[in-house]
This record gives structure tokens, sequence and C-alpha cells, in this order.
């Protein structure tokens, strides 16, 4: 989400003192109004690193929470494209019934597809009506496989920072520091031009419901934390199951931890992916 100007806050941006220390890709490069999918994502982040390659391979650390976009960048994953005036037409079709034409043309598409969420269920329709394959023929294709052999198509070490129990009590102490450094005032300014994509990040999803008018701050916090916990939980569990990852503990001493860090690069400088 950090891909979208003006949504700075709630997206922990790097400050204008980091980004003077680093150069930063991928940070303010559209409009919140728009969409952003991750074969965008892929095209541009694959665009920056072939560059650096090509400029003697600069270090370039891919850092954040999703594991689909960073392994849109290490792995050999393919992406259908999209439709704005198909995708505009599905949008103003009740849920419902796109889950009724999805599982006509694919009855065993609710193995594969969770059809509980609008959003893959209208993706899946997307895809089958611009000619693309069916969910379940795309999960039996090699495509697929790629998804779940992580063959990298670069050489990378990649290094997991675990903070165990802190987690939770972290998450807290993060939304209410974003909270008192004007998150509210954030979203409300943003409230009219938030498209699609950008209006379900989490934290923005659930302050927008005060800033309308319809939660109270107290409600959209306990919601917007639990969100974030649950966030976090997933992207655990995805990450978790990626074998090339080295995991280290996340403690208070940041000198041992920075020393740990730099052991684990050293110790992956000897091995590619």
């Amino acid at each position: 989400m950090q891909v979208f100007r003006g949504m700075d806050i709630g997206t922990a941006k790097p400050d204008s003192a980091a980004r003077e220390r680093f150069i930063y890709h991928m940070v303010d490069v559209a409009d919140p109004a728009r969409e952003f999918n991750v074969a965008e994502f892929q095209t541009m982040g694959t665009a920056i690193l072939d560059k650096a390659d090509a400029d003697g391979g600069r270090p370039i650390v891919i850092a954040g929470g999703s594991g689909l976009h960073f392994r849109s960048l290490v792995d050999p994953l393919e992406f259908p494209g999209t439709d704005p005036a198909l995708r505009e037409e599905l949008e103003r079709i009740p849920a419902s019934d796109l889950s009724r034409e999805l599982l006509s043309v694919d009855p065993d598409a609710g193995a594969v597809v969770d059809l509980n969420n609008p959003r893959r269920v209208l993706r899946a329709v997307e895809i089958i009506r611009m000619g693309g394959e069916r969910p379940t023929t795309r999960a039996a294709t090699d495509r697929a496989a790629d998804v779940r052999s992580y063959r990298s198509i670069r050489s990378f070490t990649a290094i997991g920072i675990d903070p165990g129990p802190l987690l939770t009590g972290r998450i807290e102490r993060r939304f209410d520091t974003m909270m008192d450094t004007g998150f509210l005032d954030e979203v409300a300014r943003l409230a009219p031009v938030l498209g699609r994509t950008a209006r379900q990040a989490v934290g923005y999803r659930e302050l927008l419901g005060v800033v309308e008018g319809t939660a109270e701050p107290a409600e959209a916090r306990d919601r917007a934390i639990r969100a974030t916990r649950a966030l976090a939980k997933r992207q655990r569990t995805y990450f978790r199951k990626d074998p090339r990852i080295r995991w280290i503990p996340w403690h208070h001493d940041v000198e041992q931890m920075t020393h740990d860090v730099i052991s684990q690069f050293e110790e992956g400088s000897t091995w590619t992916s």
C-alpha cells in the first residue's frame, strides 16, 4: 500500500530522514484513486531489479509484509491480465450471482477459490469471461506448481525476524502511535479520493467508518487492531511455508539482532536459491 501517494501514516512509510540515507523504490508511485494490482507491482519491481543487475549488482533489500508481492519479484509467477470495463461491469453484479456464474462454469471451483471472498470470486469470473482458464484448470497447471515449489529466478538471501508473543502488544502500540500522529486526519483527507484497492488497506478501511459516521473511534480502533493481528497471522503462515527464509528471533538488544542479520547475509552469500 506504500505505492499510493498520501497514504503515509497508515502504511508506515519511511520518513524524510530515512529517505535521505537510503534510496527507496515503489513508494508514492500511484494515485490512491486507481487500481494497483500485483501484476503491475511485478512489472515495475522487476524493472528496478533488472536495472540494479545491469548496474553491476547493486544490493537491494526487498522488505514488506505481502508474500505474494515478494514472490512476484523472485519467482516465475504469472498473473492473468485484467479488463477495466469488464471489472466495472462485474462490480455491479451481486456477489451471490457471481458465485453461481462461477460454479456453473467450474462446478469444483470452491476447492481452489474462497467463495466467501467476493474479490476472489469476481476475479475468477473476470478471467473466465476474458477467455482465460477455469480456476480448477489453472490450479493443475505448471504455473500453479510454481507457486508451490518456490523455484527462484534470482539469487537472494531471505531473512525473517520473528517477534513471537511480543507481536500482539507491538501491533496495539503501533496503531495508537499512528493515531497520535494524525492517522484519522489522514484518512479524512483521503476519503473522497480512495479507490477500491486503497480503501481495503487495513486501518484505512476501519477508520473510514469513523469519517463516514458509521463507527465510533474506539470501535474502529479495536477492529483495526484485530484486523492487523489477523493480517500478521496470515503473513507469518504464508512466509513459514517458504523453505528459503532463515528465521532469527526479535529481541530488545538491537545491536545483537543487527549482528544476527548480518551473519545471515554472510552465510547466505555462499548459497543460491
